[in-house]
């Protein structure tokens, strides 16, 4: 787990092995200081010789400056390296995030997945600094401090083990008890977020029920939850401060006085005793920065674990070996295609599919809810894998394909049209990154949406608000069609992508890819039996089953679900009339 994240350091490997090389220059010069100084005192102005705390001080001097350098320039490699790890931390997960299927994407909440690259890469971040920097320099002058104890008083430096032995213990009950309130605090952030972002975006249903009430109060009860666990970690953590200071102060009094009576007793010097409480603050500090480093590592596993999963999932989807990189044309064949979103054979969304559709053809699905239709879709451009059978594409297996290939062959605008923040010409482009005007305006025509951008005042620059909220739906579904079209498709998939518009400019539409797409192929979902009874065929799904695939026509005269559908709503129009 950690040795995957640690590959996401690539070039600032040169600034994380600098930091603890800086850092441990910085230790021995920390460590040779008290030395110094007790030398000054006993050698220099215990015995009045000027000359000696000249010599030492000015090597003192200089000791100084070098540390405070190297300091420095362990905090600015380290804060490089952090900061860079962190950044391609991010890029990964990003990257890899692309690459996933939409199966993959199920896994994480959308939520979840920004938590991870925010709030968890910034804990990774924070524990990479303190590990390059402080786990380095806290167990080396622990050690070299010990070390300089020992031999100036080994009585002493027994104090420091018996201290040292106490304070870990009680870190380790810490540690302990407050991993698991951690874990659990950064899961709810998910909760937290994914209810933030539905209400974000659902926030004109939420006023116009009056819900607003209701959905604070989930808010404040997802809140609260993330609050109590978080005090229950934080008091247990706060408990390493006053341990800790109850160690220095016990240390510093047992110091004190055996200290004296060696003094006295003539086994030790005054600038012996004088390095020893150096040193003693050096050890105790060092166990604190050791207790927070500790404290720090409990916060990011989580994180590590979190950030882990999302590099580590593999794509379902995947390019072949060998792979097809061009689309002969838009002939479609399904055979013998069952689908389990949850890959069980005992619950099959799709079940036993045979088709053979046409280059060219313009195909209708209908059908109720849950029918199916948009499942049955999304394996054209391989959204989706099938569980078992085949779906071809110009003959051609689509697993086959390289999966830019594929889908750039085949546009699809999904039931859940998405316009992203920028001008109408932006978001055209997704279509096509170098489209010219002209070649926008033409699909426009076609997607019938020149008529309201030629309203605008800024026209193909006009400005989408994020999630297309300053156009309509109709507008949104016209803009998501002409960005298909763009992609030059052999197959044109609609997903239900013309219920916001009028019949009569649904009608034009239709009219439209007749005349000026004779060779794509078209496939159209719709509820209405009026986007369909022109098309060469429908296939009519229940349950996930074909129910029937034929001319409107003839379904008219031998289907029942299409004569319901049919006289429920071209009937049932009349009557209203």
């Amino acid at each position: 787990m950690i040795k995957r994240i640690l590959k996401s350091v690539r070039e600032y490997k040169v600034a994380t092995i600098l930091t603890p090389i800086f850092v441990s220059l910085e230790v021995i010069l920390e460590v040779l200081i008290p030395i110094l100084m007790s030398k000054i005192i006993d050698d220099g102005i215990n015995r009045g010789n000027i000359d000696v705390v000249f010599i030492i001080g000015g090597i003192l001097v200089i000791a100084a400056i070098l540390s405070l350098i190297f300091g420095a320039l362990s905090g600015r490699f380290a804060a490089v390296s952090s900061s860079g790890f962190a950044k391609n931390l991010r890029h990964d997960m990003y990257y890899k995030v692309q690459d996933y299927s939409f199966s993959n994407i199920e896994k994480f909440s959308s939520s979840s997945i920004v938590t991870r690259l925010t709030t968890d890469v910034n804990n990774v971040q924070m524990a990479y600094q303190m590990i390059t920097r402080i786990a380095v320099r806290a167990p080396m002058m622990l050690i070299f401090s010990l070390l300089m104890v020992f031999m100036v008083n080994v009585r002493i430096s027994l104090i420091f083990a018996v201290v040292a032995v106490i304070l870990g213990t009680f870190l380790i009950y810490i540690a302990n008890r407050s991993h698991p309130l951690f874990e659990s605090v950064f899961n709810t952030y998910d909760e937290l977020n994914n209810g933030v972002q539905e209400n974000v975006r659902g926030i004109r249903v939420v006023k116009a029920y009056v819900q607003e009430e209701t959905e604070i109060k989930k808010f404040n009860r997802v809140s609260d939850k993330i609050y109590n666990d978080f005090i229950k970690a934080e008091k247990l953590v706060a408990l390493n401060n006053p341990a800790m200071r109850l160690c220095v102060y016990t240390t510093m009094i047992l110091i004190s006085w055996f200290g004296a009576h060696f003094i006295v007793g003539g086994t030790m010097t005054t600038g012996e005793l004088t390095s020893v409480f150096t040193y003693a603050a050096q050890i105790l500090n060092s166990l604190m920065m050791l207790s927070m480093i500790y404290v720090m590592c409990i916060i990011s596993l989580p994180s590590i674990k979190r950030i882990s999963e999302i590099l580590q999932e593999v794509p379902d989807i995947r390019n072949p070996k060998k792979k097809v990189n061009v689309v002969k044309n838009g002939s479609i064949t399904f055979q013998k295609v069952n689908f389990s979103y949850v890959n069980d054979d005992e619950k099959l969304s799709l079940k036993d599919i045979n088709l053979k559709i046409k280059s060219g053809e313009v195909i209708g699905i209908i059908g109720g809810i849950g029918s199916s239709k948009s499942t049955l879709v999304n394996l054209i451009p391989r959204l989706y894998d099938v569980t078992s059978g085949s779906v071809k594409v110009g003959g051609i297996d689509v697993r086959d394909y390289d999966i830019k290939t594929l889908r750039d062959s085949v546009a699809v605008v999904l039931q859940k049209n998405v316009l992203f923040s920028g001008t109408i010409a932006d978001n055209l482009r997704w279509g096509k990154k170098d489209a010219t005007l002209d070649e926008l305006k033409k699909v426009c025509d076609i997607a019938c949406c020149t008529e309201f951008i030629d309203k605008f005042k800024d026209g193909y620059d006009t400005y989408i608000d994020q999630g297309g909220t300053n156009v309509s739906g109709g507008q949104k579904q016209r803009l998501c069609i002409a960005r298909a079209l763009l992609k030059n498709p052999k197959i044109l998939i609609l997903d239900d992508s013309t219920s916001a518009v009028d019949t009569r400019t649904d009608a034009l539409i239709r009219k439209a890819f007749r005349e000026y797409l004779p060779e794509v192929t078209k496939i159209i979902i719709a509820q209405r039996i009026s986007s369909v009874e022109d098309c060469d065929r429908v296939i009519v799904l229940e349950n996930g089953e074909i129910d029937a695939f034929d001319t409107p026509k003839n379904l008219l005269k031998n289907n029942k679900i299409y004569q319901e559908v049919y006289n429920s709503q071209v009937k049932g129009s009349d009557q209203d009339e």
